[in-house]
């Protein structure tokens, strides 16, 4: 058995490429279910072979991407903890909070088959493929999660957080990645909420990467 290491196999961009792909997705389809904006502002797609619902508005769509690009070189480097999509009520207090918590192997090992000399690397379409069903799970639970949450409050916003190791939150001040996007600490009140009940949604574990996503959400909405 020989071990590469993630720079080797550039392993860490390949990760963060699919990951801000499945999150965009999964972001756009939490805003959805949850009615943070009006359903005439989504249009249905296709996306892990299955039907999702996609922002089309330029403003909003531009912002997740801006979002998910700062995030990108983050989960790159293995520096991400957590993605968490924040739904507020009027008052900026948190009524939900969609955690991703995300890990990644430290070394990528590959079994070498010796046959006839040649080396015969396990296939990465295989790989990946598995990951595509691996996600598309999480797609599906996430469309149906409004069968296990409350209803939210009228007139509610949204916005994303990462948590970070401490060694990226120090450098972070010194990177800007988008022209007059900087990261800025987040309030307190988004960050936490007083006795929030905890829902399980989906976890999986693959060869190159973990993930789990839960929802926090607040006992009393209103």
């Amino acid at each position: 058995m020989t071990t590469l290491t993630r720079q080797d196999l550039n392993f860490g961009q390949v990760v963060a490429d699919i990951l801000c792909e499945f999150l965009e997705v999964a972001i756009h389809l939490i805003l959805y279910v949850r009615e943070v904006y009006p359903s005439g502002i989504f249009q249905k797609r296709k996306k892990y072979n299955v039907p999702v619902q996609m922002s089309c508005h330029p403003e909003l769509n531009q912002y997740i991407q801006d979002t998910l690009h700062c995030i990108k070189p983050l989960i790159e480097k293995n520096d991400a903890e957590k993605v968490v999509v924040v739904i507020m009520d009027k008052e900026h207090h948190p009524v939900e909070r969609f955690v991703f918590e995300i890990s990644q192997p430290p070394l990528l090992s590959i079994r070498l088959l010796v046959t006839d000399c040649c080396l015969c690397f396990h296939s990465s379409d295989t790989l990946l493929s598995h990951v595509e069903q691996l996600l598309r799970a999480f797609i599906l639970k996430i469309s149906v999660c409004d069968a296990v949450l409350n209803s939210n409050p009228p007139g509610c916003s949204f916005t994303v957080l990462v948590h970070t190791r401490d060694a990226a939150t120090r450098n972070m001040e010194k990177v800007q990645v988008i022209k007059d996007f900087p990261w800025i600490v987040a309030d307190e009140q988004e960050v936490h909420m007083q006795e929030p009940r905890l829902i399980p949604l989906k976890t999986m574990t693959s060869d190159i990467v973990k993930m789990q996503l839960y929802v926090e959400e607040r006992a009393q909405k209103t």
